[in-house]
C-alpha cells in the first residue's frame, strides 16, 4: 500500500443529493438516512417506548393502518410529548422505505411488510 505524504490530502467526493420537492420524497430520504445510522425505530411497541421516553424526533404513521387503536395510541403519545406526526398514505411504501422488506438479487423490494 502506498503511504501518503503530509502534503497530500484525500479529497472526499461529495454525494450528489437530489433535490426533494415533495413530502413523500423527503420522508423517503429521512428514513434512508435514519437506517444508515441505525436511527429508525419500527413497530408499535418500540415506537411507543421511544415516544414516551422523549427519544423520538418525528413519527411516520401509515394512514391505511388497519387498527384504529394503534393509530389513536401513536397520535395521542405524539400530541402528549409534542412529537411531529407525519401521515404516509400507503403502508407498503412506508414499510419499504423503513427497511421492512427483503431485497432480491435484482435490487427490487420483495415481501414488503406493511
Amino acid at each position: 500500500m502506498a503511504e501518503l505524504d503530509e502534503d497530500e490530502t484525500i479529497a472526499a467526493v461529495p454525494e450528489q443529493e437530489e433535490e426533494v420537492t415533495d413530502l413523500m420524497g423527503a420522508v423517503k430520504r429521512v428514513l434512508k438516512n435514519a437506517l444508515v445510522v441505525d436511527g429508525a425505530v419500527r413497530g408499535l411497541h418500540e415506537v411507543a417506548k421511544h415516544i414516551d421516553a422523549g427519544k423520538a424526533q418525528v413519527v411516520f404513521l401509515a394512514e391505511s393502518c388497519n387498527e384504529p387503536g394503534y393509530k389513536k395510541l401513536v397520535q395521542g403519545l405524539c400530541v402528549e410529548k409534542n412529537v411531529p406526526l407525519i401521515d404516509v398514505p400507503d403502508n407498503k411504501s412506508l414499510g419499504e422505505w423503513a427497511g421492512l422488506c427483503k431485497i432480491d438479487k435484482d435490487g427490487l423490494p420483495r415481501k414488503v411488510v406493511g
